[in-house]
């Protein structure tokens, strides 16, 4: 078969949730984006519409399980369920951002493990294969019985930090808790940086405690990398403590910019110059907030590459030479 044929015979479809993500990865592509719409009907309840032919085509599916999450994790679950019954010949879940991630294990008697549930559920929707990006717990890979690929947005935020590492002078890179020190020592050796710590105490799941810094951020630019954004406690509270401690500015940056409850408040109000962030999440007028310190940087390239390389049975471990790794 020729290339020609078997991109004919790739179909990428979106969520409600995934719709610029998609469109971009299809630019990549250059193929167009699947024909296809979500209709909620006035009780609440979504129904997919596939408008045009999938039998035997090799379809992706793209929605992140953002807010609102189990709209987005149901219309998921649906799509998957149309494609199944129109006889698409395979189904992969493309899933940028994978909502319920922090529920990963059992960390208190009587809780659930949610992460393992959803997966559960897409599986049994009919999804062969899952492509995803910087889960929160890399062990989530074992909790899909059908094949995961982990892309890391590591690749997007160090060429985007090479291009501005001169710009920002000396450097630290500081891990806004422990777990995530072993990505920051990545980061930080890729960048040629020091590293500090921060030493963190969470009081709640909304209220985060910090008491020092572990290493020198004396006068030096500070750069926290975490996985996630979500209520901003964590790095607005690390942001205090080392501009306390004579920092000269403070970067942040994140591939998954959930951004709930008091996030932007915490974000306006803090020393935090610049919030460096990608699209694994729909845009909207969200982040209005904090447009003027705003960066958002596409991962579209590093999924439409993950999607042709899948299609054609092609290796997707080159994309994963520059991860650089997970918080557990």
């Amino acid at each position: 078969m020729s290339k020609a044929d078997s991109d004919h015979l790739l179909k990428v479809f979106a969520g409600r949730a995934g719709l610029d993500l998609a469109q971009a990865m299809c630019d990549r592509l250059e193929i167009p984006l699947g024909q296809a719409r979500t209709e909620l009907f006035p009780d609440g309840e979504l129904m997919v519409k596939v408008e045009e032919d999938v039998r035997g085509r090799d379809c992706f599916v793209v929605q992140s399980t953002s807010h609102p999450v189990n709209a987005n994790v149901m219309e998921l679950l649906i799509y998957i369920d149309c494609l199944r019954r129109a006889s698409a010949k395979r189904i992969t879940a493309v899933i940028p951002y994978f909502g319920y991630a922090r529920q990963d294990r059992k960390d208190e008697g009587r809780v659930p493990i949610t992460a393992k549930l959803v997966a559960n559920l897409i599986t049994a929707a009919g999804a062969d294969r899952v492509l995803c990006m910087d889960l929160h717990a890399a062990q989530i890979q074992g909790f899909f019985d059908i094949p995961v690929d982990h892309l890391s947005a590591a690749p997007v935020f160090l060429e985007y930090f090479d291009d501005h590492r001169d710009m920002w002078g000396n450097l630290v890179v500081v891990s806004p808790d422990v777990g995530n020190v072993k990505v920051a020592n990545k980061y930080a050796d890729s960048l040629g940086a020091d590293l500090a710590i921060i030493d963190k105490r969470r009081e709640s799941g909304m209220e985060v405690v910090t008491r020092n810094v572990i290493g020198d951020v004396e006068g030096k630019t500070v750069l926290m990398i975490d996985d996630i954004i979500s209520t901003a406690g964590t790095v607005c509270e690390a942001a205090k403590v080392v501009m306390e401690y004579g920092a000269k500015d403070v970067i942040c940056a994140a591939t998954h910019s959930v951004l709930v409850g008091p996030a932007m408040e915490r974000l306006t109000t803090s020393p935090i110059s610049s919030i460096i962030v990608t699209d694994t999440l729909p845009n909207g007028d969200r982040f209005q907030p904090i447009q003027d310190r705003l960066v958002r940087l596409t991962v579209a390239n590093l999924l439409g590459d993950a999607v042709h390389r899948i299609h054609h049975d092609q290796s997707v471990s080159s994309l994963l030479q520059a991860r650089i790794g997970t918080k557990r």
